[in-house]
C-alpha cells in the first residue's frame, strides 16, 4: 500500500471516528450502537467496529452494561486539559463574584494540573470599608494550603503519596509535617466535605476550600475563602466550608457546560 493510500486510510478512519463521537455527544443520552448506525449512515459492520474501537480507547463507555453508551471518561478528561485558565475563570467568575459579596471575604479559584496545584482566580470584597486577604496566584504547597487539601484528599492514592512522601516543609508551628497528621487531615475533609487551614502557611491567616468534582473524572478544582484568624474563627470557618460546598456544585454545573460546549 503506498503511503498515499494509507494516509487517505487513516484519514477516513478518523473522520468516521470524530462523526461518531458527535453523534453520540449531540444524542445526550446513552445510545446503542443501532441509533448510532442510523444516525451516521454508515454501513452496520462499519459501525460495529467503529464503536468498538471507540470503546476500548476509553472515548465512549457503556455506564450500565446494556449496551448503550455515552462519551467516555478520558475523553472529558482531554476536553477539559484544553480548556485554559482563561475559559474556566471566565465560566466561574460569576458565581465566586456573587459569593465574595454575600461572604464579605476574598474568595478564589484553585486549579489541579501536571501533578501542581495552583490558584487562578481571586475576587474580593466590592466593600471599600472592608479589610481583606488576598491569597495570590500561583503554585501552592500541596500539604499546607485549604485549596490543596481540598483537592487532595479526593485524588487518587498515587498523588497522596506523592504528597506523604515528599518534603513537608514547616511554614508556620500550625503547619501539618508528619504523615499521620495528613492521612487524618485527609480523613475529616472528606467527612465534612471542606478543608479548613488555620494559620498553616501564614500566622494570622485562615482559609477554607471545598472540593469541584467535574463530572465523573474527581475533584480537579477547588473554591476557597481566605481572611484575617481574627475573623476567622472556627465556627466561622464551619460555616463558609457548608456554603462553600453550595458554591463548588454552581462551580462544577459551569465548568461542566463550558466543557461540553467544547466537545
Amino acid at each position: 500500500m503506498s503511503l498515499t493510500i494509507r494516509w487517505y486510510t487513516d484519514y477516513m478512519h478518523l473522520e468516521r471516528l470524530i462523526s461518531l463521537l458527535e453523534t453520540i455527544a449531540v444524542m445526550g443520552r446513552p445510545v446503542s450502537v443501532a441509533e448510532v448506525q442510523m444516525a451516521s449512515g454508515l454501513p452496520k459492520p462499519t459501525c460495529y467496529r467503529q464503536v468498538q474501537s471507540l470503546l476500548d480507547q476509553g472515548l465512549i463507555e457503556d455506564p450500565n452494561g446494556d449496551g448503550r453508551y455515552v462519551i467516555g471518561d478520558r475523553l472529558i478528561r482531554i476536553a477539559l486539559l484544553g480548556k485554559s485558565d482563561i475559559d474556566v475563570r471566565r465560566v466561574s467568575a460569576p458565581a465566586l463574584r456573587a459569593a465574595a459579596t454575600t461572604f464579605n471575604e476574598t474568595v478564589f479559584l484553585a486549579r489541579f494540573r501536571d501533578s501542581k496545584i495552583e490558584i487562578i482566580h481571586v475576587e474580593t470584597p466590592e466593600d471599600p470599608a472592608r479589610a481583606f486577604v488576598h491569597p495570590g496566584l500561583g503554585e501552592r504547597p500541596l500539604h499546607a494550603c485549604s485549596c490543596s487539601m481540598a483537592i487532595a484528599a479526593f485524588a487518587e492514592p498515587g498523588f497522596q503519596d506523592t504528597i506523604l512522601n515528599g518534603a513537608l516543609r514547616a511554614f508556620t508551628d500550625h503547619t501539618k509535617t508528619t504523615r499521620d497528621e495528613l492521612i487524618e487531615a485527609f480523613k475529616v475533609i472528606q467527612q465534612q466535605g471542606f478543608a479548613d487551614c488555620d494559620q498553616e502557611i501564614d500566622i494570622g491567616i485562615a482559609s477554607v476550600a471545598a472540593p469541584v468534582a467535574v463530572g465523573r473524572i474527581g475533584v480537579t478544582f477547588s473554591v476557597g475563602a481566605v481572611g484575617p484568624v481574627r475573623r476567622f474563627g472556627t465556627d466561622y470557618r464551619q460555616e463558609i466550608g457548608e456554603q462553600l460546598k453550595d458554591l463548588a456544585t454552581k462551580v462544577s454545573g459551569a465548568i461542566q457546560l463550558c466543557n461540553v460546549g467544547g466537545v
